[in-house]
C-alpha cells in the first residue's frame, strides 16, 4: 500500500475508532511523518516494501540526535502503525521484533498535601471565573483525571448527589471514580451559581468558561503557571502532575494498586507500578533523613 496513504487511513483509524487523544494522535503523526521521510530517502514508498532491519537502522539513525524516551515513543507510533496495516490489509509486520530501551524510569513529579491546600486556597471563591478554575482544579486533583476528561465532563455524567463520576477515558473506556466529599460542594456551587450564568447557548458540559465556551485543556495549563509563578513553586506544576499527586497520596494513605488501578484507568497494572517506586523513594528519602545510623553516626544501645 503508498505510504502516505496508508498513514492517511491509519490516522483516521486510531481518531475514529481508537479513540485517541488529540496529543497522542499529533504525537503520533509527527513520529510517522519522520519515518516516513526517511524512507522516501531511501526510494521506499509502498509498506510491502519495508523490511525488519529498515525499521532498525530509522531507529539507530535517530538515536544520533534524540532521547530514548522520544525513541521509545517513535517506535510505539511504528508499531502501531504496522500492527495496523497487518490487521486491516493482511500485510506482513515488519515491526515484530521492534525493540528500544527507555533508559532509566523517571518518577513522577508529584505535589505534596501542603502544595495542594495552598493552591487550592489560592481563588478567590466570590469571583465566578475563580470558582470555576478552582472546581475545574479540584475535580482533576480530587478523582486523578487527566486533563482532557475533565474538560470533557458533562452534566449528567457528574453526579454530584451521590459523589460520582462516570470518566469517559482513553479507548472510550467509562470507569466509574468516587467524588471526595470535601470536594462536592465547592462543584456543586459552581455548577448551580457559576454556570447558569456563564451558560451562551445549550450544552451538556459541565465547565464552561466565562465567554460561555468549552474549557481547553491549554488553558487549565496557562492557569497552573500562573498559580505556580503566583505561589512561588519551584516545580512546574502541569494538570498532568494533579494527576500523579492524586496516586501517590492515595498510596500513602493506604490505597491497595489495584484500586488505584481501576481509579487512574491504567490498562496495565505495570503503568500503576511506578507510584510504588515513588513511595520506595520516599521511604529510602526518610530513613537517610531520620536514622541516625544513616547519618554515618554509632547507635548506642542499653547493656
Amino acid at each position: 500500500m503508498n505510504l502516505e496513504e496508508a498513514m492517511k487511513q491509519y490516522l483516521i483509524h486510531i481518531q475514529i475508532n481508537d479513540g485517541k487523544s488529540r496529543r497522542t494522535v499529533i504525537s503520533y503523526t509527527e513520529d510517522l511523518k519522520q519515518y516516513l521521510a526517511w524512507l522516501n530517502d531511501r526510494g521506499i514508498e509502498d509498506s510491502k516494501e519495508i523490511e525488519p532491519h529498515d525499521l532498525q537502522d530509522f531507529i539507530i539513525e535517530s538515536s544520533r540526535d534524540k532521547s530514548s524516551s522520544t525513541l521509545a515513543r517513535m517506535a510505539a507510533s511504528i508499531r502501531s502503525f504496522h500492527h495496523d496495516l497487518s490487521f486491516m490489509y493482511g500485510e506482513k509486520d515488519p515491526s515484530v521484533s521492534l525493540r528500544v530501551s527507555r533508559g532509566k524510569q523517571r518518577l513522577p513529579v508529584y505535589c505534596t498535601v501542603d502544595e495542594i491546600s495552598r493552591l487550592m486556597g489560592s481563588f478567590d471563591d466570590h469571583v465566578p471565573e475563580q470558582l470555576m478554575q478552582h472546581a475545574l482544579l479540584e475535580m482533576i486533583y480530587s478523582c486523578g483525571l487527566r486533563v482532557s476528561e475533565a474538560v470533557g465532563i458533562t452534566l449528567q455524567r457528574a453526579d454530584l448527589d451521590t459523589g460520582r463520576l462516570r470518566v469517559l477515558g482513553k479507548g472510550n473506556k467509562e470507569r466509574i471514580v468516587p467524588l471526595p466529599k470535601g470536594s462536592v460542594s465547592i462543584l456543586k456551587q459552581y455548577r448551580d451559581t457559576v454556570r447558569p450564568v456563564f451558560l451562551k447557548k445549550k450544552t451538556q458540559l459541565f465547565f464552561l468558561n466565562r465567554f460561555g465556551r468549552p474549557v481547553t485543556e491549554r488553558s487549565v495549563e496557562l492557569l497552573l503557571n500562573k498559580k505556580c509563578e503566583e505561589l512561588g513553586f519551584e516545580k512546574h506544576i502541569t494538570p498532568h502532575k494533579l494527576r500523579h499527586s492524586y496516586a501517590t497520596h492515595l498510596l500513602q494513605g493506604g490505597a491497595d494498586l489495584r484500586s488505584i488501578q481501576e481509579m487512574l484507568g491504567h490498562s496495565d497494572i505495570s503503568t500503576t507500578e511506578i507510584y510504588t517506586h515513588v513511595a520506595d523513594s520516599q521511604l529510602f528519602d526518610g530513613y537517610r533523613k531520620f536514622h541516625p545510623g544513616a547519618k554515618g553516626g554509632k547507635l548506642h544501645h542499653d547493656k
